[in-house]
């Protein structure tokens, strides 16, 4: 009966020897430490990886995006657009020049008023010419403005003479005297005189 070299193993069994005088138990080897890459060799490594990095970046973003916005619904390959996203801005506009005229306004022409003529009411102290300063007609007075009286005189002229006096009184109180036109009208210490007709 052939035994074979090797048994199977029991609870415990030795090591058999094997050629050259070597058990056949293996010995792992005893734990190495981490060997750190050097300087230049991890630089170079990180380089290299973000070169292909931005390599690709470069790449997708020079494809134009064609499939942005897009998405696959169906299977059998028909694409529908996606929502569409307007982007909107102040625009910068520059303000417009301020442009200032300066318009000079025509003044209007005066209203056209009646030249002034002679008075139709007059002060009670004074001379007048009657058509000249005061026009002809009947006044009427209230009377005396003070404890003397209302004196009135109607002349030729205004030379003050006596031989010039057409007629004169003195009023204690209310009183009217008829003027033509070319005489002259004097009157002291009276009140106002208005034309009644």
């Amino acid at each position: 009966m052939n035994t074979p070299d090797h048994q199977s193993p029991g609870p415990y069994q030795a090591p058999h020897p094997q050629p050259g005088g070597s058990y056949g138990a293996v010995v792992p080897p005893a734990p190495q430490p981490p060997r750190r890459a050097s300087p230049a060799k991890a630089w170079l490594t990180h380089g290299a990886a973000a070169f292909v990095a931005l390599f690709l970046g470069v790449g997708i973003g020079a494809s134009g995006g064609s499939d942005t916005g897009k998405t696959d619904d169906k299977a059998d390959g028909e694409v529908k657009p996606g929502p569409t996203v307007t982007v909107t801005g102040a625009a910068r506009t520059r303000p417009a020049p301020t442009v200032t005229r300066t318009v000079t306004a025509e003044p209007k022409p005066p209203k056209k008023t009646k030249a002034p003529g002679p008075a139709t009411s007059f002060s009670g102290d004074g001379e007048y010419l009657v058509g000249e300063d005061i026009q002809a007609g009947t006044y009427k007075t209230a009377g005396a403005e003070g404890a003397f009286g209302c004196y009135w005189e109607r002349a030729k002229d205004a030379s003050g003479e006596f031989g010039s006096i057409i007629a004169n009184n003195n009023l204690d109180g209310p009183g009217r005297v008829t003027l033509n036109k070319g005489e002259y009208f004097k009157t002291n210490r009276c009140a106002e005189w208005k034309r009644t007709g």
